[in-house]
């Protein structure tokens, strides 16, 4: 009896390890299925003909698979309807396996026979010739949140070549592991933009690949459509989606690295460095112990402070107690700003003509002249308060999720409308009307477009203000005015199903948006501002 009773105990043990496992490596347990759905799974279940009969050309690595770890790649290519006929792999290349800033040569691929494109060797951005041939360019890569990891310079980068091609660009979006309420840092100044930290954005974003792709494109105007992940909510990070996490790259091997790479690796030629994939930091002439102790009584959130030295090389391991309240990109800088006040030789890379990488990765000069004044943390990270703050304000016209997951339509049973890349979600679906106007509920798309609505139901009158533009329609009346001139429009706004609908291309086009385009085929609009 007493045999059985320990295995019975081992198996129970194994049993509960196994599922603490899954949920801390961020895989689902016992087979359970994701609560999240990935951007590439909404896309071949809901815009699937977004792709289908077209000549696709996919940016990805060894991250671009489903919730069931099955390769976007090998979908693709062995999908009847859709031509997989080219691929385009980012830093570490389409296998993940080359180490950090190493060549990657381009080549055919052996089994598919069709191209690999290499976007970190003779380029960064794929050339006309690499996109001759494709029809629409579609990017899935998982990203870690930090602005110095280049897989979204990459997204930027393509988007700037597929807007001077002509070509749309499909961003299948997924999480943000550090998730969406994260978003610390300095943020980065023009002068130090480069692939390493390509937009002005702080060191940590709390932004989705989808979101991102928004906000960089204010500056590109490609054709955009982003297609958002399902059941994903702002406060989730990557452990709560139930998906399984795939190594980034040689040195993100788990999320445990994933989130102590801004924490750890931001000492970039100061003789501060990481150890053991972002796990680790120290260097020579630091204390373990009074660096340990600056550090657990600093208040930073969610870690604790192991000291560790390593030989002739004193350190921290961080033991991330709460992922949810720890804060990589404020750890990072204040363990930057002790180990300064410990190590003697500490050295502070300078910008001149060439700007050096430290900077680069601060994305500001100010933070390597504050280390060398002897700044403290606290003071360092107050420098940097009014421009974060600035940028969170901005960031908002660029998210796509909140704090409720969302439900998307489906292109291939309904009317889609996308605004600015995301579609938009109507509680009372769009119709094609008898003079063939589509028609949309008007308080929807005007938040859509960034309008304020008012409704008056004396006078059955809408009025939208948008941008010093102030639009007022009236039920079952074709006349309208847009700053108080009228205009006769050849259809009326209606009610339906207690929705006011209004007729999209005329509302927008009126509203000042640059593009309103109709596929008749798709019955699918696209609107960008």
């Amino acid at each position: 009896m007493q045999g059985n009773r320990s295995g019975t105990c081992r198996f129970i043990a194994a049993v509960v390890l196994a599922l603490l496992l899954a949920v801390t490596l961020g895989g689902s347990a016992l087979g359970a299925s994701p609560r999240v759905k990935l951007g590439n799974e909404v896309l071949l279940e809901k815009f699937r003909p977004l792709v289908a009969g077209k000549r696709v050309g996919l940016v990805t690595n060894q991250t671009g698979v489903n919730g069931r770890g099955e390769s976007l790649i090998d979908i693709l290519y062995h999908a009847g309807d859709i031509n997989l006929v080219a691929l385009y792999g980012p830093e570490h290349g389409i296998d993940g396996r080359a180490k950090a800033g190493e060549y990657v040569a381009s080549y055919t691929h052996p089994r598919l026979k069709i191209p690999v494109y290499s976007l970190y060797g003779a380029t960064r951005m794929p050339t006309p010739e690499m996109l001759a041939g494709i029809d629409v360019l579609v990017f899935d890569i998982q990203d870690i949140g930090a602005r110095s990891y280049t897989y979204m310079s990459t997204l930027n980068y393509c988007l700037v070549a597929a807007q001077r091609e002509g070509l749309p660009v499909l961003v299948l979006d997924r999480p943000n592991p550090l998730g969406g309420l994260t978003v610390e840092g300095p943020v980065m100044e023009d002068r130090f933009i480069s692939f390493v930290g390509v937009d002005n954005l702080p060191m940590a974003h709390g932004m989705t690949a989808g979101e991102l792709a928004r906000f960089f494109n204010r500056k590109i105007g490609a054709e955009l459509l982003v297609i958002p992940m399902e059941g994903y909510s702002r406060d989730m990070i990557f452990q709560d989606t139930g998906l399984p996490f795939v190594q980034t790259s040689p040195n993100i091997p788990d999320l445990v690295s994933a989130f102590g790479y801004m924490a750890t690796g931001l000492g970039e030629g100061t003789g501060v460095g990481q150890r053991d994939q972002f796990k680790w930091i120290g260097g020579t002439g630091i204390d373990s112990e009074k660096f340990a102790s600056l550090l657990n009584r600093a208040g930073l959130a969610g870690v604790r402070f192991i000291p560790d030295p390593r030989g002739s090389s004193g350190g921290v391991k961080l033991e991330i107690t709460d992922y949810r309240t720890f804060n990589p990109a404020r750890t990072g800088l204040y363990a930057l700003a002790y180990a300064k006040q410990l190590k003697k030789d500490f050295k502070v890379p300078k910008s001149g003509e060439t700007i050096v990488m430290f900077d680069k990765i601060m994305g500001t000069a100010t933070i390597g002249q504050y280390l060398e004044q002897n700044r403290s943390p606290q003071e360092i990270e107050a420098s940097y308060q009014p421009q974060l703050e600035k940028f969170k304000r901005e960031r908002e016209k660029y998210l796509i999720y909140g704090s409720q997951p969302l439900q998307w339509p489906d292109l291939g049973k309904e009317i889609v409308v996308f605004v600015d890349g995301v579609p938009v979600i109507f509680d009372v679906a769009p119709h094609i009307d008898a003079n063939d106007r589509t028609m949309v509920p008007v308080r929807a798309i005007a938040e859509a477009l960034g309008a304020e609505v008012k409704w008056d139901g004396a006078s059955r009158k809408v009025t939208i203000v948008r941008g010093g533009r102030e639009l007022v329609l009236t039920i079952d009346n074709p006349k309208a005015t847009i700053n108080g001139k009228t205009f006769t429009m050849d259809t009326r706004p209606v009610i339906r199903q207690g929705r006011t609908m209004v007729p999209l291309r005329f509302v927008g086009e009126l509203l000042g948006v640059r593009t309103v385009d109709w596929d008749g085929r798709l019955r699918l609009v696209k609107i960008y501002n």
